[in-house]
């Protein structure tokens, strides 16, 4: 097997003229960006078809790309659940019933949502938490790119600035931030936004031959059963016992950690895609977005999912290798899309898929620093730094931030070297902070009587109690450190998969009895009138109006749901 990338003249074309559309987009929209609303919010005026591109592709970034083929490789077929029940339930919760009070409360994000809705030091809690979220997810997208161009272009580089060292991965890292840097600065979330839209069909574009070659070469998915064991080609057929699956954990651990905790607190409280939501021209459109999402969400594991369980097909008959971690006996699941790349794009094609991978990258890279700079600069900012100040200066404050949380992301690149699967990586830190989050959201919309104090509480209760759990447990095989085992290893989990649900599942369930038992002991501070549009019991329901029967978002969201459980009970 071939080692590096041999491009052609029209690989490098395709590649550069991507790269020209990307600054170009954002070079365009730079004279929009006259307010603070228009640079942070797109100033409330797309249509429902690009927010719900944009919605799906900002999650469409190295978690998706790097992380699912890697998870496919890994646990086979039951990586499906990141979808079919780890996604669509969720998404059409949001679109049902949330996103009214997202909209119509008039907030210019989560955090803010949570102050009209309990207090500022839950808004408080809740930006922090989010703005190191964001900036850990969006490190990881950098990881990843400059890991593809690692392969893609060896330097051989080995400078020394200072005393220290700077190799290929961190001259790669840099150059990748300064790109997403660039684009972001002139254009905003606009800008963001409509390079997601891109960005998608061109990763739909670009992986698709890879799939249909690989699967064609392994003898399609009757060759993919004979070369995989039968617990790889299932999605719930070996859950009964956490021993009979690759990934370690029962049926219980799926719907509850994953299905439930971290499904509904990554799609329902996580600005990242709540704001490409909050950027629809109207309620309607709002709601509708999650919705056209859900759509090419649930088709995704083809793309994805599909080229890991290829490799490792392959692999398995001898006609692949996948390669080493660096420095470890471990598997390198993250490089397996980029080991097809070599194995099967010829010239011409091999640029359209290496300009797929960049695209997600560069997409998940910008859209979590969207989402951080908008955060940052109205939560923490404007609330606690520097209030009551002109537009002008908050549009200024949010193009610093910018600058920032790229430079931040590229510190928590190195964080995800740890790992040998970024979707671990990720799933620990929604652990940590979506899992609480929705705690706090499902008893604050449903029961009006939970108070701010409580709110406050759970949170900080239920990321303690996410600590506490990952410092005392480690997947089989980790070492203690970012993977666990702080205070002491009481458990072992079979995977790192296993760990991140169960650790979501005890911070989730923290959360909640300590903001249910608070709330009783406490007076609410809010009455009915404050209330009013931010709990359901006291929202007038919206009157659709909607010219035709399947234009509705209950009727598409019925629709969405059905094709979701179809799809689960053929791959069972």
């Amino acid at each position: 097997m071939q080692t590096t990338f041999t491009l052609g003249t029209v690989d490098w074309a395709i590649i550069a003229i991507y790269f020209v559309f990307v600054l170009g987009i954002g070079w365009a929209l730079r004279r929009h960006m006259k307010d603070a609303s228009a640079f942070l919010e797109a100033g409330r005026s797309l249509p429902a078809w690009v927010t719900g591109l944009a919605f799906i592709s900002a999650n469409l970034g190295a978690l998706e790309v790097i992380g699912m083929a890697a998870s496919g490789a890994k646990y086979g077929m039951m990586t499906v659940h990141f979808y079919w029940i780890g996604a669509i339930p969720a998404m059409i919760f949001l679109a049902i019933f949330m996103m009214p009070f997202y909209y119509g409360s008039k907030a210019r994000s989560v955090p803010e949502y949570l102050k009209l809705r309990f207090d500022e030091k839950t808004r408080g809690f809740n930006a922090f938490a989010f703005a190191i979220m964001t900036v850990f997810a969006s490190g990881i997208s950098m990881y990843a790119l400059a890991l593809l161009a690692q392969v893609i272009l060896p330097l051989n580089i080995d400078w020394n600035f200072l005393g220290v060292h700077i190799g290929e991965f961190d001259f790669y890292l840099f150059i990748s931030a300064m790109i997403v840097l660039v684009y972001m600065v002139l254009g905003g979330l606009t800008s963001a936004i409509y390079n997601e839209v891109l960005q998608f069909f061109l990763i739909v574009i670009g992986f698709l031959p890879l799939v249909i070659i690989g699967l064609t070469d392994i003898g399609g998915m009757e060759g993919l059963k004979a070369n995989l064991s039968e617990e790889m080609m299932h999605s719930w057929k070996f859950a009964g016992s956490a021993d009979a699956n690759p990934m370690g954990v029962t049926w219980f651990g799926i719907i509850m950690g994953l299905g439930f905790v971290l499904s509904f607190g990554y799609w329902c409280t996580n600005f990242l895609v709540v704001q490409r939501a909050m950027a629809a021209g109207s309620m309607k459109a709002a709601r509708k977005t999650p919705l056209i999402g859900a759509i090419p969400k649930m088709l995704l594991p083809a793309l994805v999912i599909l080229p890991g369980m290829i490799a490792m097909a392959l692999t398995n008959i001898g006609a692949l290798e996948l390669p080493l971690k660096e420095g470890t006996m471990t598997t390198d699941f993250d490089k397996v899309i980029p080991v097809l790349l070599m194995k099967y794009m010829p010239v011409g094609v091999l640029g359209l898929g290496l300009t797929a991978l960049m695209a997600s990258f560069m997409s998940g890279m910008a859209g979590n620093v969207s989402a951080f700079n908008t955060v940052f600069t109205y939560d923490i900012y404007q609330s606690y730094i520097r209030p009551n100040q002109a537009d002008k200066h908050y549009l200024k404050v949010g193009q610093w931030t910018t600058v920032v949380g790229v430079l931040a992301s590229i510190l928590t690149a190195y964080l995800a070297r740890s790992f040998n699967n970024v979707m671990d990586f990720l799933q620990l830190i929604f652990a940590f902070v979506n899992a609480p989050l929705f705690a706090a959201f499902l008893l604050g919309m449903f029961w009006k009587r939970t108070t701010g104090h409580a709110a406050f509480w759970g949170l900080i209760s239920g990321t303690t109690s996410a600590a506490i759990h990952h410092g005392l447990t480690l997947p089989a095989g980790g070492e203690v450190g970012i993977k666990g085992g702080y205070f002491a290893v009481l458990q072992t989990y079979p995977s790192e998969m296993a760990q991140n649900f169960w650790t979501a599942i005890y911070a989730f369930s923290a959360a909640l009895l300590i903001t249910f038992l608070i709330t009783i002991v406490t007076k609410r501070t809010k009455t009915d009138e404050d209330l009013k549009g931010l709990v359901y019991s006291l929202t007038p329901r919206i009157q659709d109006e909607s010219e035709h029967w399947y234009q509705r978002p209950v009727v598409m969201a019925v629709i969405v749901g059905i094709m979701a459980l179809v799809l689960s009970i053929i791959f069972w």
